[in-house]
């Protein structure tokens, strides 16, 4: 499933319009966004949630070379599916 098939089937089980529809899902997906650069974990009761998790600076290797890297701190988004999601 892609955006579009979700904005579909948003707008079948709503009765909005697919750009109703779509304007919503963008809307949500502004918000979640706008939460995990906040580093806030955002939950969904059943289906999962999203969270910040920071990866300590390490050292690498590149395959091809074998050559010694140094890979910088970062930051990831973690999601952790929740019972409904575990039990398909």
């Amino acid at each position: 499933m892609n955006k579009q098939d979700l904005v579909t089937y948003i707008s079948e089980i709503t009765d909005l319009k697919k750009v109703e529809a779509e304007k919503a899902l963008n809307a949500a997906f502004r918000g979640i966004t706008a939460a995990l650069r906040k580093e806030e974990t955002i939950t969904f009761v059943g289906f999962g949630s999203f969270s910040v998790r920071n990866r300590k600076a390490r050292v690498g290797r590149n395959p091809k070379t074998g050559e010694v890297l140094q890979i910088e701190a970062s930051k990831g988004v973690r999601f952790k599916p929740g019972k409904v999601l575990k039990n398909l």
